[in-house]
């Protein structure tokens, strides 16, 4: 596969995690959509929900990999890539390794909770029994702008995101 093919693959791929994103934006939550890929099938998705939820474990990558693996029948995902449209934290990072994902697609990078690179990487830490090969920088304007976006949003005083949730609970990886 060249790689003109291989990037329309991984931006389409993407355009549906923003979709995913814009889902949580809808919902006062900050912006991130994830989904997982076995052999060219959509098998998990999901947006951030951790406001929604009153969850903390509720994080887009958390959604898809239980999704993923509730299709596949297995914890390993050994054969998927995961797409996600901001870098994740040390918690999406680690259960990513745990699940075998062997390839994550980013979108925009998280410079206050990245571990896939910006802070840490733990996705290519090589004292774990797993890495994942990264692929940076898929639509990352457009998830950056919709990430800018929310915060901007969530600034003004009459907000629909300042509905019942405290702005210092939400993190801003800008």
């Amino acid at each position: 596969m060249s790689v003109d093919v291989d990037i329309k693959i991984h931006e389409k791929y993407m355009k549906k995690a923003i979709l995913l994103a814009r889902k949580a934006f809808e919902q006062g939550e900050v912006p991130i959509g994830a989904l997982i890929v076995y052999k060219g099938e959509i098998i998990g998705q999901g947006f951030n929900q951790r406001n929604t939820k009153k969850n903390p474990l509720a994080h887009a990558e958390i959604q898809a990999i239980y999704e993923a693996a509730q299709h596949i029948g297995d914890w390993r995902l050994e054969e998927c890539q995961i797409y996600i449209t901001l870098e994740p934290c040390p918690m999406c990072a680690g259960a990513i390794i745990q699940a075998r994902i062997p390839q994550v697609i980013l979108g925009a990078k998280n410079p206050k909770a990245g571990c896939g690179g910006s802070i840490l990487n733990i996705l290519q830490e090589p004292k774990l029994n797993h890495q994942a090969e990264i692929i940076r920088g898929v639509l990352q304007e457009e998830a950056s702008t919709m990430l800018k976006e929310f915060f901007k949003e969530l600034r003004k005083p009459n907000s629909f995101l300042n509905g019942e949730k405290e702005p210092s609970s939400i993190d801003d990886p800008s």
